[in-house]
């Protein structure tokens, strides 16, 4: 007979989530559900009548971690709603903005999951908390990566967190010839620090990978070779920015998109028998605690073309790149390789910007609300789609579908045949941002009713 474990919170993520697992006799996950239960902070609903000129700078206060996908995401799709074409500098400045983001979120993301690796030829885990080397200058080479990447998002964007510059019809501001140089020399100190960061997460990964055993709770945990593989597909809408509806060719097709209330996915009623007071930090919940997954879930479950996918770095580099290595190890290894191209195509929009180059169009039509746009960014995480549709200037209907909330189903199939307490490890390759996922508030969990037209 088999059991059931819950892990809550999950920890080294942004938001808040739980993990309700059944395992078998030998503690191995059959059936893992993976949920959000943060808040929902309701700016879906928030921005609705609100003058569209607001709107991206409100939904950049989605989180405070993906504040430029989503601020770039809500202006391309309410530009496509209304029909805007920007002047190519301002697009250039948002690419660069777009990439500055993503080597922040690749660096926080090292964070996160260091602690789970280990020095290379020791059974040591990585603290970058020590003062001792290597791991000092581990931390010190992360956070330098992510004072770059802030510093040119300030920049370029206005403020290092929430972008003042990006507006519907381009941007605010074209930058000066002194600030590009300061972006050039910026960019270009971070390529060999990217560098050796990109190659030393590589190698503790590939190490992890090689290894029999992890410490956790102070037991030695067996490590499957299959750590987090899943038979799940992959979206990405571009290598690198985005797209939207007005692109002549599509990389894929909303009309393929449906989302399901999680009652439709997760486990109903489960009550937890396995707990383990030494699993860190503070055990799992208490045996004889009353779980119900499917009523818990502030997330919905997007599906394309029927199916749970995989949205992220390994999804972009398999799409367009042709990688092709599973599991959890595979995609870590994928968003490290991710830090070059982004360093070098910031360099390379440097190169082409003119800072005397217009950088906002006139005039700004209101929009005749008769079209759902959208537009789709890719930052760190993975595929990020804004839905709109604009009138007179003021925003009728928004949506979103944010890269964790594609994740959550498909990292819930990934969770099985691995030992429960290699979970919180598999989903940490996902880079959670939980809070940017849950748009769902559960109003009577008896009779599985939601707040309607939260989500579509």
């Amino acid at each position: 007979m088999g059991k059931v474990v819950e892990i809550s919170p999950t920890t080294r993520h942004e938001g808040r989530s739980k993990l309700v697992l059944q395992v078998d006799d030998e503690g191995i996950i059959t059936v893992g559900n993976w949920i959000s239960v943060t808040p929902v902070r309701g700016l879906e609903k928030a921005v609705l009548g609100k003058p569209m000129e607001q709107v991206p700078k409100l939904l950049s206060r989605v989180c405070g971690i993906c504040p430029v996908a989503h601020a770039l995401a809500a202006v391309e799709a309410i530009e496509t709603s209304i029909g805007v074409e920007i002047p190519a500098d301002a697009h250039t400045l948002r690419v660069i903005l777009h990439c500055a983001n993503r080597l922040n979120n690749h660096a926080l993301s090292n964070i996160f999951t260091l602690p789970d690796l280990y020095i290379p030829g020791t059974d040591r885990k990585i603290n970058l908390f020590s003062p001792e080397e290597p791991m000092r200058s581990i931390a010190r080479r992360i956070q330098r990566i992510r004072e770059i990447a802030q510093g040119i998002t300030e920049i370029a964007g206005g403020e290092a967190i929430h972008p003042t510059n990006t507006r519907i019809g381009g941007m605010y501001y074209n930058i000066t010839s002194r600030a590009k140089q300061k972006l050039t020399d910026l960019a270009k100190e971070a390529v060999d620090i990217v560098k050796t960061q990109m190659d030393f997460m590589i190698a503790v990964l590939r190490n992890f990978q090689r290894r029999d055993w992890t410490e956790i709770g102070g037991r030695q945990i067996p490590i499957p070779r299959n750590l987090g593989y899943h038979s799940e597909g992959y979206l990405a809408t571009d290598s690198l920015y985005g797209t939207s509806s007005r692109t002549s060719v599509q990389s894929w097709d909303p009309d393929h998109l449906r989302e399901i209330r999680p009652w439709n996915f997760y486990m109903g009623e489960v009550t937890i028998d396995l707990e383990d007071s030494t699993y860190p930090i503070g055990g799992t919940t208490a045996a004889g605690t009353v779980v119900h997954p499917k009523r818990e879930a502030t997330n919905a479950i997007p599906l394309y073309n029927g199916r749970p996918v995989e949205v992220g770095p390994r999804a972009r580099m398999a799409l367009y790149q042709g990688f092709n290595e599973k599991g959890t190890i595979g995609q870590q290894v994928a968003r490290q390789m991710e830090y070059m191209t982004d360093v070098h195509e910031i360099l390379n929009r440097l190169d082409t910007l003119n800072t005397s180059g217009k950088v906002l169009t006139d005039p700004i039509p209101p929009g005749d609300g008769k079209t759902l746009a959208w537009a789709t960014t890719e930052p760190a995480r993975g595929t990020n789609v804004h839905f709109v549709r604009v009138r007179e200037g003021k925003v009728a209907d928004y949506s979103m579908i944010v890269p964790t909330t594609w994740n959550f189903p498909v990292c819930s199939k990934a969770l099985s045949g691995a030992p429960w307490q290699l979970a919180e490890v598999i989903i940490r390759g996902y880079d959670p941002c939980v809070s940017c996922a849950t748009h769902m508030i559960v109003l009577d969990p008896d009779k599985n009713v939601v707040a309607q037209n939260l989500i579509r």
